[in-house]
């Protein structure tokens, strides 16, 4: 039996560590690699071309929204199962949307895991019962009229998105540069043009835009039973 190959991706190495070794006691699972950030995440999709990755959805430099995304984007063949600490609809929506294949609350057992990488390495769907009625409940709301939220945030492009998380992790524009390689006018372009598309016009209210929409997350560890 081919072993389905599994990235881990999470900034907590002792998440990693403790996934891993889950994963390891099953023999149709293989973890091929591990990601502490989103944009390693992508890089690492890239070159190992794993079949699943299991994406933390808090993550510095690069989320775990935005680096399913690209990921899609890129390499839409593999599957991504969301973790999060929280199933908000602004999370729970942009999941969906991003065409990721499951979604796990952190606080579920890592069993349900393995039932996850199972189910969507076989073409399926795994999302956690609270998620989904959720979801069922959102689409029964929507109808008739426009998701305003979601259209905002879905009209910034990859660049603006990650420009977007490194303002509202605190870094000023140099660091925001240094770190995306950019020059730090370029950079202050991007600023405005994401509060001129978002209409938010401070740092304090990208900040709150940013937590509200799942681009930054409180950190929670997942329960290993």
């Amino acid at each position: 039996m081919t072993p389905i190959t599994v990235l881990l991706a999470d900034d907590h190495e002792i998440v990693r560590d403790g996934l891993r070794l889950l994963l390891h006691l099953e023999c149709d699972i293989e973890v091929i690699g591990e990601a502490g950030t989103g944009r390693e995440a992508v890089a690492l999709a890239r070159k190992l071309r794993p079949e699943v990755v299991v994406m933390d959805i808090s993550m510095p430099l690069l989320n775990g929204l935005e680096a399913t995304r690209q990921i899609r984007r890129i390499l839409p063949g593999i599957k991504v199962i969301i973790l999060s600490a929280h199933d908000d609809d602004a999370y729970v929506d942009q999941i969906a949307n991003l065409g990721a294949s499951g979604f796990l609350l952190k606080q579920r057992s890592s069993h349900d895991l393995v039932i996850a990488i199972r189910a969507v390495h076989e073409g399926n769907t795994f999302f956690s019962p609270s998620a989904l009625k959720r979801m069922e409940h959102r689409n029964r709301a929507s109808i008739g009229r426009d998701d305003q939220g979601g259209k905002k945030c879905n009209r910034l492009s990859s660049r603006e998105m990650e420009v977007l998380q490194l303002i509202a992790e605190g870094k000023p524009n140099k660091l925001v540069a240094e770190e995306l390689g950019i020059t730090f006018k370029t950079v202050d372009k991007f600023r405005q043009k994401i509060m001129m598309k978002l209409d938010i016009h401070d740092v304090a209210s990208l900040t709150r835009y940013a937590s509200s929409h799942g681009i930054i997350e409180s950190d929670v560890q997942l329960t290993i039973l």
